[in-house]
């Protein structure tokens, strides 16, 4: 087992890592900007080492300061959380040149799965069913074009090496086509460097439900069941939960079968998400696979039971999982508390946080970084909290997310808090009937 590891994050997920490690009787080190020297992360963890000034391209991406940081306190592993640099081969491959474990797959499995034209090619082979479209990246406007025509209208226009929601435009007829390419490909090289492209047929509005896997060396893969994550502002996620209310024992098996499947085919190792999109006829087409640690992965743990950090660590450090798939056994559900204002277009509002208080009781727990006084950067991503509420049922999860965010007091800046507790009485959501087109016609 590891005797330290780094922890190459920040905020909860920082936290989140931190706490396995001490159960585990693991030290930790702490990285941090300049902006987060007063970040619980860096009060919580053995050590702490500061990589550089707020903006993340001269921090927690820079991974000369985070190879350098590993080196001087004698890490011998380094946790990516997720975001940053946790799906970055390249960092993979250096921490192994440094003889750094990085607690996560290999460079030639992001590689695979970490382009999203490249991991559709892949899933081809591996007979996972996949949605219509250019099987990879296109090398022209003319090529996706005539693609896009074979399939039919509506289309979706991707980045490769997308995510967030970034670079994808959904194209309604060919007249729009030209307009949504030239922008796509723009915003895709500006966010991420890379402005290849690929081309799917559009699904109207389904749901967006993702299979938890995790994977040993010796290739033992389990499922841990599904979560929705269809409420979505955007392409970002706004709240999660599992079971899915639109699950079926018979699609939760299949879908269970289909990501054990892609993670075997590429030899995986690691937790790893597979994400699919399922139409209203419960047909399910492989959209995604992600090569890390989600951020809603608290409910899955609060409904099976499971660790998925202790686990991921474990895995790692060579020790053999079980194999077994595991089902929900409870109602799990999820709300993402940004600090941005709905009432102005969400917002960001970074500021200090004057006055604090957070839900507590049976049933629910607060993933959070933050605390009376701190101050929210405006340098990164606008997620402070998560709450989750589980209980024996979806109705009893429901009213118990009622009232831990009636409990979630904060001042001094807007949060999301608001929007979710209406949320949490809009007939559709509770009756469980939403698709990713949910917000588009919800009034916050």
């Amino acid at each position: 087992m590891f005797k330290k590891i780094l922890i190459a994050n920040r905020g909860e997920i920082a936290m989140r890592v931190i706490r396995t490690c001490k159960e585990m009787g693991i030290k930790t080190v702490a990285v941090h900007s300049k902006a987060d020297e007063e970040s619980l992360h860096v009060r919580f963890a053995d050590e702490s080492v500061c990589i550089g000034p707020a903006p993340s391209s001269e921090s927690y991406l820079k991974i000369s300061n985070i190879i350098a940081a590993a080196e001087i306190t004698n890490a011998d592993a380094i946790h990516p959380g997720y975001g940053f640099l946790s799906e970055n081969a390249k960092f993979s491959k250096i921490c192994s040149e440094h003889k750094i474990k990085f607690i996560g797959p290999s460079p030639e499995m992001i590689e695979k799965m970490g382009d999203k034209a490249t991991a559709v090619s892949t899933m081809n082979l591996a007979k996972v069913p996949t949605i219509p479209g250019s099987g990879g990246a296109v090398d022209s406007e003319e090529e996706a074009i005539k693609i896009s025509n074979k399939i039919g209208f509506p289309v979706m226009i991707k980045a490769s090496a997308g995510g967030g929601g970034k670079g994808m435009r959904a194209v309604w007829n060919k007249s729009e086509f030209s307009k949504n390419w030239n922008s796509a490909k723009q915003e895709a090289a500006a966010a991420f460097g890379n402005d290849d492209m690929y081309i799917e047929k559009l699904i109207v509005e389904p749901r967006h439900i993702e299979i938890q896997i995790i994977a040993d060396q010796f290739g033992n893969v389990s499922h841990l069941s599904e979560r929705d994550c269809s409420i979505q502002r955007r392409h970002q996620k706004l709240t999660e939960e599992t079971p899915s209310p639109f699950m079926t024992s018979k699609l939760r098996e299949r879908m269970g079968k289909a990501a054990i499947k892609a993670a075997k085919f590429i030899n995986y190792e690691g937790v790893g998400t597979v994400e699919f999109l399922v139409d209203n006829k419960r047909n399910f087409y492989f959209m995604e696979m992600n090569t890390r640690i989600q951020v809603e992965h608290p409910i899955t743990e609060q409904v099976i039971d499971y660790d998925l950090i202790k686990e991921q660590i474990k895995v790692a450090a060579g020790i053999k999982i079980s194999g077994n798939d595991y089902y929900p056994k409870l109602h799990s559900i999820e709300c993402r508390i940004n600090a941005e204002d709905p009432q102005n277009d969400f917002r960001p509002c970074p500021g200090k946080i004057t006055n604090l208080h957070l839900p507590g009781g049976h049933g629910v727990r607060v993933d959070t970084h933050v605390y009376s006084g701190y101050t929210i950067s405006p340098n990164y991503d606008s997620m402070i909290a998560k709450v989750i509420t589980t209980d024996r049922n979806r109705d009893e999860a429901i009213n118990k997310m009622r009232r831990a965010l009636d409990e979630f007091i904060i001042e001094g800046i807007e949060t999301t808090v608001p929007f979710h507790r209406k949320l949490m009485d809009d007939p559709n959501y509770i009756k469980g009937i939403y698709t990713t087109k949910f917000m588009e016609d919800y009034k916050s």
